[in-house]
């Protein structure tokens, strides 16, 4: 149905002449009767009939009128509803304990005015393809995956290069240590057990067990963060990895390290994707924001995969 067309009855009955009418729908006389006429032809019936006095409303014409005023208001709501800035920001994370979700808990408390729709994609293609297609507005994400270009369109800025500490119980070899080379790490078992094929973070790790010989078991069911924890705590032989904002629920009874890797210090890279022609004004104070913190580069080398790496001219960390 031609809601141009409704929109013109409408006024035809509200001002009780097609004359009148025209004027406030700034169009001819001519138009409006077409556009009515056109309307009446569409529903079989007629709506309004000419009198001396005007227009009037056929029976037919009152039965449509409230409907009339309904399908309006649907049309003002539904285009309220993609009105930039008038729905939440969707962001997709890749946890929503990781790190990255604590930089955009921070963002939440700077601007608590703004509604977010936090969801976590499963990996980077499926992110990636949710920003192309309009299924979220951003992500966080190490870009880009050997095999998975990014397609044209979609912007990226490097928002932290997180670095990474090993985590491990009192009763582990190295939790006394300072600090620990990866190259250290040889022969140790790393567990991740939410580590799942075909994501940019099991691509990550993989390079790194390869890179300086590390065992990474990914076995097990992954029951989350805390019963990661709670398992590494108790350990003798068990150690993870972690970043060092990755927010941490101690459990009763146990001691706790983190050790700081260096020589080289392993760092996540992170980065923010987004499509280029999205105007919701959320995204921008986002990005904002971003833009704003500053992260301290640790001391000395930091490795990353060949992949993973920047050109010499993108900045590391969001500042």
């Amino acid at each position: 149905m031609d809601l141009n067309a409704v929109r013109t009855f409408l006024a035809v009955a509200d001002a009780g002449q097609f004359q009148k009418a025209a004027v406030d729908l700034s169009l001819t006389q001519q138009a409006v009767s077409k556009r009515v006429a056109a309307l009446e032809r569409e529903l079989g019936v007629r709506l309004l009939t000419r009198t001396p006095r005007g227009a009037e409303l056929t029976v037919d014409g009152q039965a449509f009128l409230a409907h009339a005023r309904a399908l309006l208001r649907t049309e003002a709501r539904a285009r309220a509803s993609v009105r930039p800035g008038s729905r939440a920001l969707r962001v997709d994370v890749i946890g929503r304990r990781a790190s990255l979700a604590g930089l955009l808990r921070g963002f939440h408390r700077d601007r608590p005015g703004i509604d977010l729709d936090v969801v976590t994609l499963a990996g980077s293609q499926e992110a990636v393809a949710a920003v192309r297609d309009g299924g979220i507005d951003a992500t966080f994400r190490a870009v880009t995956m050997p095999g998975q270009p990014i397609p044209d369109g979609i912007e990226i800025t490097p928002v932290h290069d997180e670095p990474l500490h090993l985590f491990t119980g009192p009763a582990h070899p190295l939790a006394g240590a300072t600090a620990v080379t990866p190259a250290q790490l040889a022969g140790h078992r790393i567990w991740m057990p939410g580590n799942v094929p075909g994501t940019e973070w099991t691509a990550y790790y993989e390079a790194l067990a390869a890179e300086f010989g590390l065992i990474i078991e990914a076995s097990g069911p992954n029951f989350g963060v805390e019963a990661l924890i709670e398992r590494v705590a108790a350990s003798s032989t068990l150690a993870t990895f972690l970043g060092v904002q990755t927010p941490l629920i101690r459990p009763a009874g146990y001691e706790m390290r983190l050790v700081p890797l260096r020589d080289p210090t392993p760092v996540y890279p992170h980065s923010l994707l987004w499509r280029a022609d999205n105007r919701h004004p959320a995204l921008a104070a986002l990005r904002a924001y971003l833009a704003s913190l500053h992260h301290d580069r640790p001391d000395g080398e930091i490795w990353t995969p060949a992949w993973a790496r920047r050109s010499a001219g993108a900045s590391s960390g969001a500042g």
